[in-house]
């Protein structure tokens, strides 16, 4: 009798990782383990499979024609064995995360990407704002968890995941005259955002003036690629068709921390948390 081979569910789960992010690094911060375990798992995939899936060099990693040939059967393993756990669990359970949306960028689609193909027994609730009003809504019992930047020493709970940088943003063909305030795209007050520009400005006794006030980060980094004006953005997070101001010395910027602030409890509900954890610290 012929023994059936089996497939490691971690080691075909870093393999869908792998050619989501295109990145070991990232995927040791999803799957909070080593770049040397994400590679121990892949090898021992392959050599089960008989197969090269994944090419890495040092500037880059894809899939290889193999790799790429299993990626849905991938994806339809990883399902199934989903599907199979499922079976007997009880109602979806909720999870109502805060994010604030200074961080929410372009990456969102593959942030999400990466929870879905690990659990489907949380339903996933995203709420974007100001970290004021996560705050308020996490102290409300509203939110499950939220990821906040901590702008001062104020509130010193939460588990720092990691530090974000922030620069001066402007459209790619924006000109910037040296002889005249510097044209700010802002969200309006309160924001700690703002704040920071205002006050790294004014430190550096450089005149500013309102050009745009919008709500949200979506809306000030818009302002900026349309060439309006100049907006203090994540670094993270800012929109592809933005650059870093150049040809005018401005001030640098502090650097703030990320934290999680949570109360979930329960194996799966911590373990979608720890997955979206993950995906922004590895963005």
């Amino acid at each position: 009798m012929q023994v059936m081979r089996s497939l490691d569910p971690e080691a075909v789960e870093a393999f869908l990782l792998v050619a989501e992010l295109q990145s070991f690094t990232r995927v040791a911060g999803v799957m909070n383990t080593t770049q040397a375990a994400i590679s121990l798992r892949l090898r021992r995939l392959e050599d089960l499979l008989g197969h090269r899936l994944v090419e890495r060099t040092p500037r880059r990693v894809r899939l290889t024609a193999a790799g790429e040939r299993f990626l849905e059967p991938a994806r339809a393993y990883v399902a199934a064995g989903r599907r199979a756990l499922d079976v007997f669990e009880q109602e979806p359970t909720r999870l109502a995360i805060g994010v604030t949306h200074h961080l929410i960028g372009a990456d969102l689609p593959r942030i999400l990407r990466v929870v879905s193909e690990c659990e489907t027994s949380v339903t996933l609730h995203l709420r974007t704002a100001g970290t004021r009003t996560l705050l308020d809504l996490y102290d409300a019992g509203e939110l499950d968890a939220i990821v906040v930047l901590r702008h001062d020493d104020i509130r010193r709970d939460g588990e720092p995941l990691f530090q974000e940088s922030f620069g001066w943003y402007c459209s790619e063909d924006f000109d910037l005259p040296s002889n005249l305030p510097v044209p700010l795209v802002l969200q309006p007050e309160p924001c700690n955002l703002r704040a920071m520009a205002l006050r790294a400005l004014e430190t550096a006794d450089i005149p500013w003036r309102e050009a745009f006030v919008g709500t949200g980060a979506t809306a000030v980094g818009a302002a900026a690629e349309a060439g309006i004006g100049i907006a203090l953005l994540a670094q993270s997070a800012a929109p592809a068709g933005v650059r870093q101001v150049r040809g005018r010395a401005l001030p640098e910027l502090p650097k703030l921390d990320v934290v999680m602030i949570s109360t979930v409890t329960g194996d799966s509900a911590n373990a979608v948390l720890r997955r979206i954890t993950g995906a922004f610290r590895s963005s």
